[in-house]
């Protein structure tokens, strides 16, 4: 007989919270090596362009891994392993920055982070979903995603202190500890949800039906039986991406206007302090209103953001706009994923969002190589406006859709 929704969430608190604790510790030590990787480069002879290049080639890669994962995580039994292997490698490689000695082997371990970062992501946010009900799956995203950011804080912190001791290579190595935490708790933390398309085919599904539903081309499988809801959201948000490069184009612009290398963990510090204290209240908050319309905010803020970081009127402003743009991230982020998850059926909350992911990412890359080809050659304010300007279209492409329609609950 079929499986039940209680039946395929054994442990819902526990799965949450597991979740989370990990998100935190894995978050702290990324954002320990990453806000200090601008900084780190410029020390080894590189600059915008080849930070253009190594974040743009980073995502792409991530990009297809997202792509696969979904595709892959409607189909196994099994996802836990997928999660807890994409944390191990991405904290087995951070470490090595510490003896990197050219911009290309960065490259390299910013691709192996990445791919890991995309293996891991689909089959995680299919299992919180699955661990929850839809009238909770806002609260989820964003409890999760508020301890990730609050890793985000703890990280910079750290890296201030480190900073001033013992110099940019031993915060490197001192994200070993956070990131082997978060595979401990991963292993140990997370319980393995059920997967209802695997368990519906145990007992009705026939070897032909089968055969059938996975022949053709992969990426023909991955959009069949995708809403048209899905691809309206599918398509604002990735015109928003185009215009979406790497935050650590926002960290050079602020060393730019004359905010010291060594501040540069600070301005994550602060960036991350509203998107932690937002990200939670946003989830909850988009259970009970139109995710459509609170993912829009979200892009104005943006928008905002980016036209200020152009105008880069005094050092102050920057600071004052980067704990705004936190706010931004709290109204998107955990929102949007649970915005995809609403709009497609259950068996395939694993190819929708690979999807979503794939094409996002895709955008990012491009974004990142553009951003640092147009700062190269017409100065650092152009690329700034360029991303206001496709953040207040896909805002608008987003409130348009939400006209008349109620918040999709279960």
């Amino acid at each position: 007989m079929p499986v039940t929704a209680n039946e395929r969430r054994p442990s819902a608190a526990r799965n949450i919270y597991s979740f989370g604790i990990t998100s935190f510790f894995n978050d702290t030590a990324t954002e320990m090596a990453y806000w200090v990787l601008p900084a780190f480069l410029v020390s080894l002879g590189a600059g915008p362009a080849q930070l253009g290049v190594i974040e743009g080639i980073a995502e792409s890669v991530a990009s297809f891994a997202k792509l696969f994962s979904g595709y892959l995580t409607d189909r196994i039994e099994k996802r836990k392993p997928l999660v807890v292997g994409g944390y191990f490698v991405a904290n087995a490689v951070k470490p090595l920055l510490a003896i990197a000695t050219s911009w290309w082997q960065i490259l390299l371990i910013r691709f192996s982070d990445r791919l890991a970062k995309g293996v891991r992501g689909a089959p995680r946010d299919v299992m919180v979903a699955e661990s929850v009900g839809k009238e909770r799956l806002g609260s989820a995203y964003g409890l999760i995603q508020s301890m990730d950011s609050a890793g985000a804080i703890a990280g910079p912190l750290l890296a201030l202190f480190l900073l001033a001791r013992f110099g940019i290579r031993s915060v490197f190595l001192a994200a070993a500890v956070p990131g082997a935490l978060s595979v401990f708790v991963a292993v140990f933390g997370i319980r393995e949800t059920k997967n209802p398309q695997q368990e519906h085919e145990k007992t009705v599904a026939s070897p032909v039906s089968r055969k059938q539903r996975d022949s053709g081309h992969p990426l023909a499988a991955q959009t069949r039986g995708l809403s048209l809801s899905f691809y309206i959201v599918l398509v604002a948000v990735t015109l928003f991406s185009f215009g979406n490069s790497s935050d650590m184009f926002l960290v050079m612009r602020a060393q730019n206007v004359g905010i010291s290398v060594s501040l540069a963990p600070l301005l994550g510090l602060v960036f991350n302090i509203t998107y932690t204290l937002g990200s939670w209240p946003a989830g909850w908050f988009s259970d009970r209103f139109s995710r459509r319309w609170i993912a829009a905010a979200g892009y104005l803020i943006f928008a905002g953001t980016y036209f200020v970081f152009g105008l880069a009127p005094s050092t102050l402003a920057i600071w004052i706009t980067m704990a705004v743009y936190g706010i931004y991230y709290a109204l998107t982020q955990p929102v949007l994923k649970a915005l995809v998850v609403d709009t497609v059926a259950e068996e395939i909350r694993g190819r929708a969002l690979g999807v979503y992911f794939f094409a996002t990412s895709v955008a990012t890359l491009a974004a990142s190589l553009i951003t640092g080809e147009l700062w190269k050659h017409y100065g650092a304010a152009l690329p700034f406006y360029i991303s206001a300007g496709f953040a207040l279209v896909s805002a608008a492409m987003l409130g348009i859709s939400a006209v008349g329609r109620e918040p999709q609950r279960a």
